[in-house]
This record gives C-alpha cells, sequence and structure tokens, in this order.
C-alpha cells in the first residue's frame, strides 16, 4: 500500500536549502535587513514629499538622519556579506567581491545626484578625489600607522603593489588634471568626442586590468612567503588555477548553493541602498546649499558612507598582518572607484546632455602628484613601516584643511 507523503514534507534538497538560509539569517543580519527594508518602504510610501517638501528644518534634519542611519546599517551588512564571501573564495577573488560591492554602492549614489534636481556637474569629480584622499591617504595612511606599530615593517607583494600605482596614476592624472589642459574646454570639462574616448579607454583598461588580477596574474595579489617578499620570486605557479569548483569550494566551506544564498543576500541587502540614494541625494544637496557649506563636501559625504566599512575592514586586515590584503582593499578600491565611476557618470552625461566637470582645482592638483609620488616611495618599498602610513596621513590632512579653507 503506497505511503503518501504529507503536504509539508520536503525533499532531502529543499530540507538542506531550508537549513542553509537558517544559517545564513542571523539574528543581526535579519535585523540588518528590517530596518534597511522597513525605512526604504516607508520612504517610497510617505517620505518622497517629506523630503522633497519638508515642513520644517527639523523635519528635514530627522528624515535625514533616518535615510542615513538606514543606508549605514545596510552598508555595513553588505560589506559584512562581501567580507564572509572574500574570506571563503580566497585572494584576491574574495576582496574584488567587497571592492566592486562597495563601489557599485559609491556609483548608484553619485548618479542619483546627478539626476537630481540640481543635477551636480561636479559630483562625480568631486567624489572621486575625495575617495582618493580618503582611501589612499585617509585609510592606508592609518592602516600602515596602526599595523607597523603593531608588526614592524610589514610585507606585500611589490610587484601587484605597483601594478595597483600604474593604474593609479594613469586614471587619476587622465581623468582628474588632463581635463585642465584640455583646448577645446576652458573649465575642465571633455566634448564629447573626449568622453567617449575617455569612457572607453578607462572601462577596457579597467576590465584588463580584473581579467589579469583573476588570471594570469592572480599570483601578484596574494601574499608573498617571506623569501618572496625579499626576492620577488611570486609566480602564477604559486598558486591554483583560478577557477571555481564546487568540490574544492566545499572543502573551505563554500558550495555552490551558499555561494547562491550568500549572493542572494548580498543583493538583497544592496538594493535598498539603491532605493534611498536618491532622496539622500536631494537631502544633501539642499543641506549643503542651505548651510554654505563647500560643494566639494557633498563628495566627501558619499565617499564616507560607502567606505567607512571597507575602512575598517582594512585597518583590521593591517592589525592581523595581512599586508597584500589591506592593499587589494585600499587601492584596489580607487582603482574601481575611477574605472567605474568616471565611464557611469560620463555617459549619463552624453545620454542627458548634463554637463561633467572632472578638472580639479589647482591646489587639488598639487596634492594629486604629492599622493602619487608618496604613493610610489611607499609601495615601492620592500616593506612598508609606520612612518609611511603617517606621511600618508598628514596627506590626509592637508586634504582637510583645504576642503574647508581652499
Amino acid at each position: 500500500m503506497p505511503i503518501k507523503r504529507h503536504a509539508d514534507s520536503h525533499t532531502p534538497t529543499e530540507a538542506r536549502s531550508n537549513d542553509g538560509w537558517r544559517a545564513l539569517l542571523s539574528r543581526s543580519t535579519t535585523m540588518t535587513l528590517a530596518i534597511a527594508w522597513l525605512v526604504s518602504i516607508g520612504v517610497l510610501t510617505v517620505g518622497h514629499d517629506l523630503v522633497a517638501h519638508p515642513p520644517s528644518v527639523a523635519v528635514a534634519v530627522g528624515v535625514f538622519l533616518i535615510i542615513l542611519a538606514a543606508i549605514m546599517v545596510a552598508a555595513f551588512g553588505v560589506v559584512h556579506q562581501a567580507e564572509v564571501l572574500a574570506r571563503k573564495l580566497g585572494e584576491p577573488f574574495g576582496t574584488l567581491v567587497l571592492t566592486l560591492t562597495v563601489v557599485i554602492i559609491e556609483v548608484v549614489l553619485i548618479s542619483s545626484i546627478m539626476l537630481g534636481p540640481s543635477g551636480s556637474s561636479t559630483i562625480a569629480r568631486d567624489s572621486v578625489f575625495a575617495v582618493m584622499m580618503i582611501i589612499i591617504n585617509g585609510v592606508m595612511g592609518l592602516s600602515l600607522l596602526l599595523g607597523g606599530m603593531k608588526h614592524g615593517p610589514q610585507r606585500y607583494n611589490m610587484e601587484g603593489a605597483s601594478v595597483y600605482v600604474a593604474m593609479i596614476a594613469v586614471l587619476s592624472l587622465c581623468t582628474l588634471v588632463l581635463p585642465n589642459f584640455i583646448v577645446s574646454t576652458s573649465n575642465g570639462s571633455l566634448v564629447p568626442a573626449q568622453a567617449i574616448a575617455v569612457s572607453v579607454l578607462a572601462a577596457a583598461l579597467y576590465g584588463f586590468f580584473i581579467y589579469l588580477q583573476t588570471g594570469k596574474n592572480r599570483a601578484l595579489f596574494t601574499q608573498p612567503s617571506h623569501a618572496q617578499a625579499i626576492f620577488g620570486s611570486v609566480t602564477t605557479a604559486d598558486i591554483p588555477k583560478p577557477r571555481f569548483d564546487s568540490r574544492a569550494a566545499a572543502v573551505v566551506g563554500l558550495g555552490r548553493g551558499e555561494l547562491v544564498r550568500r549572493v542572494l543576500l548580498l543583493v538583497g541587502t544592496v538594493l535598498p541602498i539603491v532605493l534611498l540614494s536618491h532622496d539622500l541625494g536631494i537631502l544633501v544637496e539642499a543641506g549643503i546649499a542651505a548651510t554654505g557649506a563647500p560643494v566639494a563636501l557633498g563628495g566627501v559625504i558619499i565617499a564616507i558612507i560607502v567606505f567607512t566599512p571597507e575602512a575598517m575592514t582594512a585597518v583590521r586586515a593591517a592589525l592581523a598582518d595581512e599586508g597584500q590584503r589591506t592593499l587589494n582593499l585600499g587601492l584596489g578600491a580607487f582603482v574601481s572607484t575611477v574605472g567605474l565611476t568616471i565611464p557611469t557618470v560620463l555617459i549619463i552625461g552624453l545620454a542627458t546632455g548634463q554637463e561633467v566637470i572632472l578638472g580639479e582645482s589647482s591646489a587639488n592638483m598639487v596634492l594629486i602628484a604629492v599622493t602619487l609620488a608618496a604613493s610610489i616611495i611607499t609601495y615601492f618599498s620592500p616593506r612598508t613601516t609606520a612612518l609611511h602610513g603617517a606621511v600618508h596621513l598628514v596627506l590626509f590632512g592637508m586634504f582637510a584643511v583645504l576642503l574647508f579653507a581652499p
């Protein structure tokens, strides 16, 4: 006599899937999702009018703080999920997942302000420059200082660092400095043909960089042994061929099913940031206009919102004596920022007819040049020291001073 199956019974596969979701949805993860999505739903249903036409300054400030808090909670949740993937996938794939996730959030925030009521023409420039100063000088300076004070000189892969520095020099100089010296325009913007060329070249260079970083040159972005750090003997033969193998992943604790669930959870945590970004951009612009604060402060706010969680991850890596992971997080974040942000905003500008100003001021161009010079000295040294970190922190301090007293 056949046994009838109960309606609420599950196949072994379904049971494993349910157990997998229960394992991923910890109390903190559930709280993060609940806060982010409740605020998002509230803003989408009743918050747009309060953002566009706040009845008072107090209401505007309150709404801003609620949206900012929700975005920060979601951002920390995103970085937590990406960091778990980073640990399980290994370098450089893990850090790349974390960096790309953070940069995508930044691109969304910048685009929301560009497409906002005032249509800021300098928000991309201000944000990219702020990221350069905050990440390369602020975060990396603090990481090198604390790591050097705790562990002494720290090892990293010099060949990989030289690739990062070369990418940073070319992308930053061609996008933030060169537009000031183009005779076709006089305000640091680009004509359509130039904008298309810069977008294609920047995106192509970044794409080729990612291809090599995750392929033939993967060894250059992994932590070297003591001998490799001294003699520079890292080769692609030193590490396994980069490809996803479900059997190998199961060994390190990441099966294909868990990978899919973690990616879905990552997307579910990013979406509230996307939904709230437009309203946050409107409030940031309104606040800057009302207080008379520097226009560039908008870019700094975006950089701080987006990169605070990743900055904490980089500092923790330095304190754990993971020099190469610190570099991958910090320098990789800026390379991804320029490689993705500049093409995106230029395409938006071309599509909407909005002017995009990229050329920096004279003082900021000097800061860019000094930052590049300091980076060459720092990352072409066999090991980084606390003094290298102090040098970069001084440059970050000058950036902060010039922001409010140009």
